[in-house]
């Protein structure tokens, strides 16, 4: 039964809180009009009894006038229950109460009246005192027609007023929400049509500058990121697909000339040839599932690191470099990281730097402090032919070659740096290509400023 539309519940909700408000506004607006006009009843009937009851305690019954305005009747009794004094309209007729009090004092009662007949209720206000003729009753009552009558046309003007304000409550509600939905409805039609093939489209943004509006703004944006991502994704494959088409090729045809070449002493060359076609394919592979693991998001376990150790580790490791690498590590830094994608980190901005080094390899760790705290700073820097500034952010995209001709000749298939800044990244961490100029080594261990300079930006790990 409870609605299912966030229509219907927004109004069956602001009904429910403005009836809930309704009802304690009316009991409270009942009880004080009613109390209100209660007291000013009381005040007028106590005023009366209270004049005739000064006069019979002075002896004086014989003076008293009729019931001043405000009040109906007064009626004297005595303490053996005989009527002393009645105002006309009780002329003749039976004390108003058989019990007579035993002592003085004060109280208020309501009654309904015989003598006086009606639908109205009176208040009374019974007054005991002490006159020469002993212990007398006084009693003066006041109408509550006033009081009944306000009470009546209050509460008929609820009953007719509060279903007229639910409804009105409703009305508005439903149109202000059908309103005010309308273009999440839009958004929601719009999203409903967008296919993988149709993510050129976008929502309509409502001009009205508010949550909605943000919205479909968010929701834009969203859809700019899925259409790079789909982007980026068709271009990974198409790039992925002409790497691998190389080596397959040369590899096949290879192949098809060592069966059809007959002379066994030419097959250990083109084996070999083979072999070094099917770890290019590997190495390759092997970078594609990388990257295929850092776009999903797979979080590699992190651990404390010595970042001056790793960098030692995988530098001393490298057997046959065709450059030897000079190393300036700072002790006692810490990271948090994965040692292995770390490791990688390091490994392929060293082969960046031995496939185009003429001759000297650099690598310098250091901390720098900065307004996001201490960070550690890991510097690679060879002397090749360097990379031009326009080229610097471009040489971090993937499958980007910026000598083709060279690269291929080195082996390289555009995606180390590319998977060093990636890996960077996920580490909370950058990777830049920076002006070797502004290199921070010390004058005796770099001996000239031109080449590549590649820098690693990393958060240093928290001390305890």
């Amino acid at each position: 039964m409870w609605p299912t539309t966030v229509r219907a519940r927004a109004t069956v909700g602001a009904c429910a809180v403005v009836a809930a408000a309704l009802a304690i506004a009316s009991y409270a607006l009942l009880g004080f009009l009613g109390a209100n006009l209660m007291r000013n009843a009381e005040d007028d009937a106590e005023r009366q009894a209270l004049t005739v009851a000064q006069l019979a305690a002075d002896g004086k019954l014989d003076q008293v006038r009729p019931p001043a305005h405000g009040a109906d009747f007064v009626q004297v009794v005595s303490a053996d229950g005989r009527v002393l004094l009645a105002s006309p309209n009780l002329a003749g007729t039976q004390p108003i109460r058989t019990a007579n009090p035993q002592r003085p004092g004060t109280l208020f009662h309501t009654w309904r009246v015989r003598p006086l007949g009606g639908e109205h209720h009176q208040r009374v206000v019974q007054i005991t005192t002490d006159t020469p003729q002993g212990l007398v009753t006084v009693y003066a009552g006041t109408s509550l027609r006033e009081a009944e009558a306000a009470d009546d046309t209050t509460t008929a003007a609820l009953a007719i007023g509060g279903p007229l304000l639910l409804a009105t409550v409703a009305m508005v509600t439903w149109w202000v929400t059908g309103r005010a939905l309308g273009p999440v409805e839009a958004i929601r039609a719009e999203v409903a049509e967008i296919t993988d093939r149709d993510l050129h489209r976008r929502v309509p943004v409502p001009p009205t500058h508010d949550e909605i509006a943000r919205l479909a703004q968010t929701m834009n944006a969203t859809l700019d990121r899925l259409e790079s991502s789909g982007a980026r994704q068709r271009q990974f494959i198409a790039d992925a697909s002409h790497e691998l088409r190389s080596p397959i090729t040369v590899l096949r045809t290879q192949l098809e000339v060592a069966l059809a070449v007959r002379d066994p002493e030419l097959w250990p060359e083109l084996i070999s040839g083979a072999l070094e076609d099917i770890e290019r394919l590997q190495q390759l592979t092997v970078d594609l599932l990388l990257l295929a693991r850092i776009d999903a998001a797979q979080p590699a376990p992190t651990v404390r690191l010595d970042l001056a150790s790793l960098v030692r580790d995988a530098t001393e490791s490298r057997l046959g470099d065709r450059v030897p690498v000079r190393t300036d590590l700072a002790e006692g830094i810490e990271v948090l990281g994965s040692e292995l994608w770390l490791t990688r980190v390091v490994t392929n901005l060293l082969d960046n730097a031995q496939r185009f080094a003429d001759g000297r390899v650099d690598v310098v760790l250091r901390t720098t402090s900065g307004p996001g705290g201490r960070t550690a700073v890991l510097e690679v820097t060879d002397d090749g032919p360097g990379i031009p500034p326009a080229d610097r952010e471009r040489a971090f995209e993937r499958f980007t070659r910026l000598d083709d001709a060279r690269s291929r000749d080195h082996g390289g298939a555009g995606l180390g740096l590319a998977i060093a800044r990636d890996l960077t990244a996920h580490h909370g961490g950058t990777l830049t290509a920076e002006d070797p100029t502004h290199s921070t080594h010390s004058t005796d261990f770099t001996d000239s400023r031109q080449g590549a300079r590649l820098v690693v930006r990393l958060p240093l790990a928290q001390t305890d």
